[in-house]
């Protein structure tokens, strides 16, 4: 109850008079003189804060509201202006650094807002990024228990719970007075205080009110629920000034806040003013070195984080794991800033390092030896400089060639031939060992060639097994580099034509078997070409090679005679004269016995293979008998090679930029055309079979009879497209009425006429006269479309009119 009173003071507090200054809200004990239509929006989120914090309903608010004389009406508006509804008020989610209200655990955080800008001043400093990582940023975790250690104060509330025999829980705040108030228990003092210690003292004092907590028949339980916001000042950082962060956040998380060090504040020497005392000094390289985070300890309300100047900064580059700027401590030698550098990279001089130094008046150049870098101390403004490795090696030689192992390997003074021939695990037996030659470097590096008789040395020659040097390379030959690869070619009728490896004593029979044997084409006769050899020059012989024709047997590849081949000869097997496998032709449509026939003769007609299926039906057209001829791949090639000069309107085979009429006819092979129709006057071949229409068949040809139509077909650019039954004597714009005429794009006078045979018959013109094809059974009447034409534009017609004007004036002139 005494909880539900308070919390009503603070709300009627908030609902003085509009008048009363937002410090005399608090005081306000009487609501019947607030009007609400006065109160600013200022006003009202003071009231829906308190609200919020205090986990109020709006109903529960009016109760509060009425019984401190506040008019049901007033209320009403307040109600409407707050756009509340009757329900719990939940907490306004803000985006902070130290983290959001932890729920799961219970222990929330007042909302910490601070902005944090990019450290670009000191990024080649060294733990400069320590302050640039976001997912790096030292906040305290809400989750985890609460330290023993942790000192209660002002605005951390606990949460205390009786559960057993009796129970009780509520959530009380720590007070500015530094107490805790719990109903009928009363105020404690716990402020300064440790969490450990205060959750003792509040125990004995409930156990004093509660009977049953004395017996020890319920139990106390005591968290911290809400922790509070302590306020530190941060000197010397990037973005200086007060801070708000969480009572359990540490140094560390207050650095990073302020952005790091400034550009000239120290990373080893910061101070922890606590009391207006030093109370620690802490050297960040400590955690970026070694990650000690004894330095990283708990701050308190009011502490001071003082970051002075720095002292010492040296510069160190080159090849190190971690180049940068460091800060030097009095005392510390350059073995110290190597390990601050994480040390030397894997292609580092080592021997020495070089550091540029400042004096009074100029610069300076010293070298540090190795034994040094243990004494040498560092001086504000030295520049080290760690050099690579040279690019050479100092004990490499090498040996390639014959051997069974080729490779670099370790030289060592006194190094003899023999020794390195045995780390190669000797000679291959195809090595020629009478001699090897040695690359080697003089004192001015240029190369010198060196032979080496290396059957003498490997037989004990001591002469012969010379000394080697650092970065020789050594070129053991094999008898097979000095010999020329021959090869035999075969070709013509042989299942794998080719080029083939020259043998000593390689015969024909053997190549035939290497090629994969003959074809059945293949006849007797072989003949085989061979390259003449001789030392002198026969003037009166104009032969390039020396041919021989053998016989062979066709269906054994062995030969009684077996020739015996020389390098480069090549082979022919020469393909029978007579060999030509069975073609056929199809014949389709209106014949007695359809299919595909076999050409029985080289020159065979089209009339003999009709004949052959029986002849024409009674359904048949003669006048539809046509032949599709597949488009041969060579067709296209020499279009391909053919280029059109449209302008000259010629052909020009010696051009090289083609033309788009060829390009267009060329996809039109290709992609839409399959077969060449040839048309057949089957009339004409009746009467007369030796008429040159009764033309020879070839392979793949297709006979296509058509069977007796008696309509016209109608199609292109017509508004119907359809069949019109023949009407005999009827000509083109007849059957054009019948399908409702032409469209807009027709181009009527070119018009044509396709015969069922295949044929076509275009219109033509004669003065003013055209003069349409007949129109037959079958046929089909194709009216095109008008090609696009360019308009000229009024600016081209200017144009024109303009040289007009010029030549008219010319030509008056001239006649003056």
């Amino acid at each position: 109850m005494k909880k539900i009173l308070s919390l009503a003071l603070l709300f009627f507090a908030l609902m003085q008079s509009t008048p009363i200054v937002a410090q005399d809200l608090m005081k306000a004990q009487d609501l019947s003189t607030l009007k609400v239509d006065y109160l600013s929006d200022t006003d009202l989120a003071k009231i829906r804060t308190q609200l919020e914090t205090n986990k109020l309903t709006i109903d529960q608010a009016e109760q509060l509201a009425l019984s401190k004389g506040m008019s049901a009406s007033e209320f009403a508006k307040l109600k409407a202006r707050l756009g509340m509804k009757s329900a719990v008020v939940a907490p306004i989610k803000k985006g902070n650094l130290e983290g959001e209200t932890s729920e799961e655990y219970g222990r929330k955080q007042e909302p910490i807002v601070n902005k944090k800008v990019k450290d670009t001043l000191n990024t080649l400093v060294f733990g400069s990024e320590l302050f640039d990582t976001p997912s790096l940023n030292f906040e305290p975790n809400l989750k985890l228990a609460t330290p023993v250690n942790y000192v209660l104060g002002p605005g951390d509330e606990l949460q205390i719970s009786v559960y057993g025999i009796q129970e009780f829980s509520d959530a009380v705040p720590v007070t500015v007075e530094g107490k805790v108030n719990i109903q009928y228990v009363g105020q404690i003092a716990v402020s300064g205080m440790t969490i450990e210690a205060a959750s003792v003292k509040i125990r004995n004092a409930i156990a004093r009110v509660y009977s049953t907590v004395r017996s020890g028949q319920s139990q106390v339980g005591i968290s911290l629920s809400r922790i509070r916001t302590i306020k530190v000042t941060l000197i010397g950082s990037k973005q200086p000034g007060n801070y708000s962060v969480s009572s359990l956040a540490t140094v560390y998380n207050a650095l990073y806040l302020g952005g790091g060090p400034a550009k000239n504040g120290s990373y080893r020497n910061i101070e922890l003013i606590r009391n207006n005392k030093v109370y620690r000094t802490i050297d960040l390289y400590r955690f970026l070195v070694h990650g000690n985070q004894s330095d990283n300890i708990g701050l308190k309300d009011n502490d001071v984080i003082r970051i002075p100047a720095y002292n010492q900064r040296v510069t160190l580059e080159g090849q190190v794991k971690r180049p940068g700027i460091f800060e030097m401590k009095s005392g510390e030698s350059f073995q110290d800033l190597l390990t601050f550098a994480s040390g030397f990279n894997e292609f580092a001089y080592t021997a020495s390092v070089n550091v540029l130094q400042k004096t009074d008046k100029e610069f300076k150049v010293k070298d540090i030896k190795a034994a040094d870098y243990k004494v040498y101390k560092p001086r504000s403004g030295d520049v080290f400089t760690v050099a690579k490795i040279l690019n050479r090696f100092e004990n490499r030689i090498k040996i390639e060639g014959a051997v069974f192992r080729p490779n670099t390997y370790s030289f060592y003074e006194g190094m003899r031939i023999a020794d390195l021939i045995a780390k190669a695990d000797g000679l291959k037996e195809d090595a020629y060992a009478t001699r090897a030659t040695i690359v080697r470097l003089k004192s001015d590096f240029t190369k010198e060639s060196v032979a080496v008789d290396l059957g003498k040395a490997l037989r004990g020659d001591a002469q012969a097994n010379i000394l080697l040097k650092k970065e020789d390379v050594v070129t053991v030959y094999s008898i097979l580099d000095f010999k020329e690869e021959y090869q035999v070619t075969i070709d013509g009728e042989i299942k794998k034509p080719g080029t083939y490896d020259f043998n000593p004593a390689l015969t024909l029979n053997d190549l035939l078997v290497q090629a994969g044997g003959l074809t059945g084409s293949a006849s007797k006769r072989v003949e085989i070409a061979r390259m003449i050899q001789s030392d002198e020059v026969n003037e009166k012989s104009t032969a390039r090679v020396a041919l021989f024709n053998l016989e062979i047997t066709p269906g054994n590849n062995e030969q009684a005679e077996n020739f015996v081949l020389a390098p480069f000869d090549v082979v022919n097997i020469r393909r029978m004269a007579v060999y030509e496998k069975p073609e056929m032709v199809s014949v389709t449509g209106a014949v007695a016995y359809a299919g595909k026939y076999v050409l029985a003769d080289k020159k065979e007609k089209i009339y003999s293979v009709i004949q052959r299926a029986g002849g024409l039906t009674s359904l048949a057209d003669a006048k539809g008998v046509k032949i599709k001829r597949p488009i041969q791949a060579k067709q296209i090639e020499d279009l391909e090679n053919v280029n059109f000069d449209v302008t000259k309107n010629v052909v020009d085979a010696g051009m090289t930029k083609k033309d788009t009429v060829q390009n267009k006819a060329l996809k039109k092979l290709k992609e839409e055309l399959k077969y060449a129709t040839i048309p057949v006057d089957w009339d004409r071949i009746v009467r007369n079979p030796k008429s040159r229409t009764n033309i020879t068949l070839l392979p793949g040809d297709e006979i296509e009879v058509a069977a007796f139509s008696e309509s016209v077909k109608v199609t292109g650019n017509v508004l119907l497209t359809s069949e019109i039954p023949y009407n005999s004597g009827r000509g083109i714009n007849y059957y054009l009425n019948a399908v409702g005429g032409t469209d807009a794009k027709a181009w009527k006078k070119k018009a044509y006429v396709v015969y069922p045979n295949g044929k076509a018959a275009v219109t033509g013109s004669f003065l003013f006269f055209k003069t349409y094809p007949k129109v037959t059974p079958g046929s089909q009447i194709i009216i095109p479309e008008k090609p696009e034409t360019k308009k000229m534009t009024t600016g081209e017609w200017v144009s024109i009119g303009s040289v007009m004007t010029s030549l008219a004036l010319l030509i008056v002139t001239a006649f003056k």
